[in-house]
């Protein structure tokens, strides 16, 4: 199985239900044609609810983690974990880059 690499920039964004509970899930939407590239290249390989294992690296920081159906945007919605975000110094409207490997 060929390991294939997607870069994807956005601004990082909390989940709206979760900043009524003073924590919460921080999420980059991967859509467009970079998410189209990955559905492909991840043909087979998605669970039955769509989800895509990827090893995703923002700054120096890698983790591995899933892709996750994203509705709105018709891509993917990457969590960005506690442990990253502190690494890496970035919040909620922070632009990152990120590579997917999938």
């Amino acid at each position: 199985m060929e390991v294939e690499s997607f870069t994807v920039t956005g601004t990082l964004w909390l989940w709206q239900a979760a900043e009524a509970q003073g924590g919460g899930w921080h999420f980059l939407t991967v859509d467009g044609p970079v998410a189209a590239e990955i559905r492909y290249a991840a043909l087979g390989r998605a669970n039955r609810f769509g989800a895509i294992k990827v090893a995703a690296t923002i700054g120096g920081t890698t983790w591995r983690t899933s892709l996750f159906p994203h509705k709105e945007s018709g891509g993917f919605l990457l969590p960005v974990k506690a442990d990253v975000r502190r690494r890496e110094v970035v919040a909620a409207g922070s632009a990152v880059v990120a590579e997917l490997r999938v």
